[in-house]
């Protein structure tokens, strides 16, 4: 009993802030106060496009950005992620603004901390990572639509309906703008839209995004006074007007307060895996990054704000800007928090069509077309499990959509397992190289042999060990006993290869099946590998291969 009070005050303890936090962010406080600012130039038209779109105004999202960007970067579980208003949120929040109006919106962002909280302290934030890729790709897909689809009458210059369902909004802005059409605003959307596609990927180092708002806005402003504006911001962070919080309201908000929550919690931790990735050496506390987005959205709604989330998009920014700690992404709200400040009349003049253009240049982005195209071809199962959620996550909500997407997943992986699954006599493996193998490690040359199925369940525990090994120069990745392999399984694959030669590891396969070799090469996985030879049929013949590599002066001596 002892034991167990020991284990969960040191896992308690592990979710605060951390002395090493902030050592880290001493060591180049130049390069994060740099990439901070990349990130706010980055952020503030999304903040402000993300806040009208929630239903609560620009300068809900601007509050978002302020205030959970400071504290889910001082209490969150990553040194180099982004937090702040976000697309997929807004698609959740909608429906809560039709029918409780700002202040159930306070209040569900507030209940949803408190669930967020419960999720770190429960240790549940380890358990996201088991998501397959295809439920990934397919609500991505899917919230990139939705949000589009709320956008129609923004892009079109009409004043949004009454209808909850978005495709019922798009379609009634579609046929009031025909009644009384006017190119001005779909121009403008596009324009903004296009230039910012056209920034990401000509000159992405430039912040084109807000370049192209002033732009339009100055000409809005001077030629069509008339057109749709956010409205002048407030001078500071204020509170709301009034006592947001009905405690007969709780159980009436509870599901849309369990679906921010999720969406919170997945979003954030997908967020920080991809900025794991993209690093060198950075590895998140999931649980820990619960806990950080739980206390922001705590706080947030005390400031008029809107739920919050991490960024994929604001934390690849602030990656690719050169942030090391926690302070790039303190520094990029402390920037915007600036401009409430200094420029919050300017802000007010920009066109509702502008910000339109932001977050259909947001969606487009958003959608990974080849990761999709890859996923579809890779098995049908992971191609129905990415329609099945895309479908979903438009027609009905995302949650619904995680929850659905999961089902099938779990199906399909299971009837895989069940048909890789024999009972049969065979004789003694005699080419199981295990006296062999020993031999190899005093060599510096490591095999590991993979059984059964590399499927979404357990391709993450094989990464996790895998990215582990050191002090050996070869790996040699036996796949000849894998039962079945899946996109999670195939692009987990391909992870662990490229962070091993990341440590100057030559990584060899061999035993490779034509079926799963079929996999990867629709998935693309390490395609160097079989250009450089490094791909073999049977082991025996990759343990000579390696030998080659070994340099004389580390491989063993003999006695005599």
């Amino acid at each position: 009993m002892k034991t167990k009070a020991l284990h969960g005050l040191a896992f308690a303890r592990g979710l605060l802030p951390q002395r090493a936090d902030f050592t880290l962010m001493r060591r180049s406080p130049g390069r994060d106060l740099l990439a901070g600012l990349t990130v706010a130039i980055v952020a503030l038209p999304l903040a402000l496009a993300f806040g009208v779109a929630s239903g609560l105004g620009a300068t809900a999202g601007l509050t978002t950005a302020v205030i959970a960007g400071i504290l889910a970067a001082v209490f969150g579980g990553s040194n180099i992620q982004v937090s702040g208003p976000t697309g997929a949120m807004t698609v959740v929040l909608v429906p809560v603004v039709h029918q409780f109006g700002v202040s159930g919106v306070l209040e569900v962002t507030l209940m949803a901390g408190v669930i967020l909280l419960v999720l770190a302290l429960s240790g549940i934030g380890r358990y996201v990572r088991y998501l397959p890729a295809s439920l990934v790709e397919g609500f991505t897909a899917g919230i990139a639509v939705v949000i589009a689809l709320q956008q129609v009458p923004n892009m079109l210059g009409v004043e949004p309906g009454d209808e909850e369902k978005v495709w019922a909004l798009a379609w009634d802005a579609v046929v009031r703008f025909m009644q009384a059409p006017d190119p001005v605003a779909p121009l403008i959307t596009l324009g903004v839209a296009g230039v910012i596609l056209a920034g990401a990927r000509w000159r992405p180092s430039l912040p084109l995004s807000l370049l192209a708002v002033v732009i339009v806005t100055v000409i809005a402003a001077y030629g069509r006074s008339d057109l749709p504006v956010i409205g002048a911001l407030p001078s500071a962070l204020t509170a709301p007007a009034a006592d947001f919080f009905d405690p007969a309201m709780l159980a009436v908000l509870l599901p849309s307060a369990l679906a921010i929550a999720a969406l919170a919690a997945l979003e954030s931790l997908l967020s920080a895996t991809v900025a794991d990735g993209m690093s060198v050496g950075e590895r998140h506390n999931p649980d820990r990054e619960l806990f950080g987005q739980g206390i922001a959205n705590l706080v947030v709604p005390f400031f008029g704000g809107v739920p919050a989330t991490a960024a994929i998009a604001r934390t690849a920014v602030n990656v690719r800007s050169g942030a090391r700690s926690r302070l790039a992404a303190i520094s990029h709200s402390v920037v915007l928090l600036v401009v409430v400040l200094v420029a919050g009349s300017l802000v007010g003049y920009v066109p509702l069509a502008a910000l339109a253009g932001v977050l259909l240049a947001t969606t487009i982005q958003m959608v990974q077309l080849g990761a999709i195209r890859a996923i579809m071809r890779a098995t049908r199962g992971d191609a129905v499990v990415l329609v099945v959620t895309f479908g979903v996550t438009v027609a009905i909500d995302l949650v619904t959509a995680v929850v659905v997407g999961l089902a099938a997943a779990a199906l399909l992986a299971l009837r895989e397992v069940a048909r890789s699954a024999r009972v049969e006599r065979v004789p003694l493996d005699t080419a199981d190289h295990s006296a062999e193998e020993r031999e190899l490690l005093a060599e510096h040359i490591v095999a590991y042999r993979f059984d059964g199925p590399l499927f979404f369940g357990a391709a993450h525990r094989f990464l996790l060990e895998l990215t582990e090994v050191s002090a050996v120069s070869v790996v040699i990745l036996r796949m000849s006993r894998v039962t079945t392999l899946d996109a999670t399984g195939g692009l987990m694959l391909d992870d662990v290869i490229t962070r091993l030669e990341a440590k100057g590891i030559v990584v060899l396969v061999s035993g490779v099946t034509d079926e799963h070799r079929a996999v990867l090469r629709r998935l693309g996985v390490a395609p160097h590998l079989r250009e450089l030879g490094r791909v073999f049929a049977g082991t025996p013949d990759a343990i000579r291969y390696a030998r080659t590599l070994i340099p004389p002066a580390r491989k063993p001596r003999t006695a005599g």
